[in-house]
């Protein structure tokens, strides 16, 4: 039966006020949002998970039952050190026993150590399965499904959650067989040395034991919400800390709304803090009073037995020290429920991704698209971007429900065959679907209806390897890793040679430029490769691509960032590296192609127009009218020549 948790979430908006308010804050809960059920199965999929270390559990488990049976046998030795040592005189006897106390302290070490070592090897192995697992089902993921999700909390999913799924396996799992031992352990020997005793002890146990259960709830749900509060300032901070998002507040000029907001998020965070704090040491207080009280009872009645002879001194002190290592476990074991499902919460949140199937995905017995002259075929292709359930988390963008409506179709009965050597441009308004269709082509996305095809073969049905091999793309914002020159080519082909590299960043009109820094190719780019000018970046993505040399090339406004000169030298350097291969591109400058094999007018998602510039030009429509605007008084353009 699927075990009731809650979603913790924070009502209100404002500043952190002073003097209690964001403390008051934190203890609202909307209901309507924040209710879900954890999946059931769970405990089972966390034992498959943790099957490939189930020697190393069962020896784990072996110590810890060997410790708490060790650390029983204490009291017993005090006993017998105060009635059969002391009150006779056998010096002999309490030296030996302090001996063998010392002994069981040295071996007690040990037998942590040991066990902290094996707690070490299982709680990383798990951090290692469980990180490299969600990283890698991250990079099966759909395009769509980044430009949904909050950078942050994919980073949470992968470090914090991760970490927090590694600490309540092994602490909870440890906490739980240890306390359960210490208990059954300890009352046997309470009962043993004095029944009576014993009673008197447990009575008090109600006492503690409800209120640490309300304190265990509580601290639940402040779990819960301290996860996704930390989750929600992580993607703050991803989302203002990278170059764009630090260049976008200061050109708006916003850093002091941005401080006041994170401050914000941040003070929540704090207030979370201050209420865990709160009532761990109001329970703490509690548990503290609790034992005094109830060891004042056994040493009183007690004191007054040994007194009269009833009950021996080294008895009434072998109790006494059971009772102060009973109270701890028995109240842990009154939340054992809540401890348990509280360590699910981190578990559930990392299966909740990987249960997040890829909506593009590589079906089984995939072909391989054979190497060589391409052919890409449209046939009838119809596209609308994927609704956000069907790629999406609602915790992963910070939402209570996806949103669920049709997506507005984009693409429609799209068709053209671009052959071998030729050059297809889309050309066309701003918003008409042209960059859609170009991500169509390595399958960033599937579509709806008809199909892409590379060499006869439907890219659904080929291997990813094959198409990734085959189709080659430079974005409009092309995207530098914050590494050297060098590991961004090599990105593209990991073998590549230096001469190989020089010769893509010559044809690339970029090797003057990376020559002349001080580091060459181990110059640093920075941050998305905001070290170098919008041109730069992308020349070197353009010499990336060279490197790579694929059969099908796509171009999204490549040369866009470039000057007339870079740009005239570009297409010179273009040519000749097309040559031979199947190219799409997409221009908004018409002067870039017009000798295309085939120009494809796009417009509100249809192609309405295809033909050469020089037929285009005279069928006066769309395309004519575009060149017109962008040309318009400029001589031998506007004759279109």
């Amino acid at each position: 039966m699927a075990a009731r948790l809650r979603w913790v979430s924070i009502r209100g908006g404002g500043g952190s006020a002073p003097g209690g308010g964001g403390l008051r804050r934190s203890f609202a809960r909307d209901d309507a949002i924040t209710s879900r059920s954890l999946r059931p199965g769970i405990v089972r999929r966390i034992a498959r998970f943790a099957q490939p270390y189930h020697r190393m559990l069962a020896v784990f488990l072996g110590l810890i039952l060997l410790g708490a049976l060790l650390t029983a046998a204490v009291p017993l030795i005090y006993r017998s050190i105060i009635d059969e040592g002391i009150l006779r005189g056998d010096t002999g006897l309490v030296i030996w026993l302090a001996v063998l106390l010392a002994l069981l302290a040295l071996v007690e070490g040990g037998l942590s150590l040991w066990q902290r070592w094996l707690s070490a090897r299982v709680g990383e192995g798990l951090i290692y399965d469980m990180r490299t697992r969600v990283f890698a089902h991250f990079q099966r993921m759909p395009i769509a499904f980044f430009t949904r999700t909050q950078t942050g909390a994919l980073v949470s999913r992968l470090n914090s959650d991760v970490l927090d799924a590694q600490r309540a396996f092994t602490d909870t799992f440890s906490s739980v067989i240890g306390n359960v031992v210490s208990v059954v352990i300890t009352m046997i020997a309470m009962a043993i040395l004095s029944w009576q005793l014993t009673l008197v002890a447990l009575v008090l146990l109600p006492v503690i034991i409800l209120p640490a259960h309300w304190v265990g709830t509580r601290l639940q749900a402040i779990a819960r919400e301290s996860y996704n509060l930390n989750a929600a300032m992580t993607s703050t901070m991803v989302e203002r800390f990278n170059v764009a998002g630090a260049l976008l507040v200061k050109l708006f000029g916003r850093p002091e709304r941005e401080i006041r907001s994170f401050e914000d998020r941040a003070g929540r965070v704090r207030d979370i803090g201050v209420t865990r704090a709160v009532y761990t040491k109001l329970f703490s207080a509690a548990l503290v009073f609790t034992a005094a009280l109830a060891t004042a009872l056994v040493y009183g009645w007690g004191g007054v037995l040994a007194a009269t002879g009833a009950l021996q001194v080294g008895t009434l002190v072998a109790l006494t020290a059971y009772l102060n290592r009973l109270y701890g476990p028995l109240t842990a074991l009154s939340n054992v429920q809540v401890d348990i499902m509280t360590a699910l919460i981190s578990f559930d949140r990392v299966f909740e991704v990987l249960d997040l199937e890829p909506m593009v995905a590589e079906k089984p017995g995939a072909a391989a698209i054979p190497s060589g002259p391409a052919t890409v075929v449209f046939d009838q292709v119809s596209f609308s971007y994927p609704r956000a359930d069907e790629v999406s988390l609602a915790s992963l963008e910070s939402v209570a429900v996806l949103n669920q409506a049709p997506a507005q179709q984009v693409l429609f009965d799209v068709s053209f065959t671009a052959s071998p050597g030729q050059l297809v441009a889309l050309v066309g308004p701003s918003g008409a679907g042209k960059t859609t269709i170009s991500h169509l082509i390595p399958r960033l996305y599937d579509v709806r209806s008809g199909a892409v095809c590379i060499n006869g073969v439907d890219v659904r049905d080929a291997t990813f390897e094959s198409i990734h091999r085959i189709v080659g793309m430079v974005t409009q914002d092309a995207h530098l890793l914050h590494d050297t020159i060098r590991a961004n080519l090599l990105f593209a082909k990991p073998s590549a040679s230096d001469a190989e590299m020089v010769e893509a960043l010559r044809a690339a009109q970029i090797l003057p430029l990376v020559e002349s820094l001080p580091d060459g190719l181990d110059t640093l780019v920075g941050e998305r490769g905001y070290r170098m000018s919008g041109g730069e970046k992308q020349r070197l993505a353009i010499a990336r691509l060279f490197l790579k040399a694929p059969d099908v090339v796509v171009l999204d406004e490549a040369t866009a960032h470039l000057d007339s000169e870079s740009e005239v030298a570009m297409q010179r350097a273009l040519e000749t590296a097309l040559a031979g291969r199947t190219s799409i591109v997409i221009a908004h400058r018409l002067s870039t192609v017009r000798d295309a094999d085939q120009i494809l007018v796009i417009d509100q998602g249809r192609v309405v127009e295809r033909g050469t510039h020089l037929e285009l030009l005279s069928t006066e429509g769309l395309y004519a009218e575009l060149y017109r605007t962008q040309f318009e008084g400029k001589g031998a353009f506007a004759a279109g020549v």
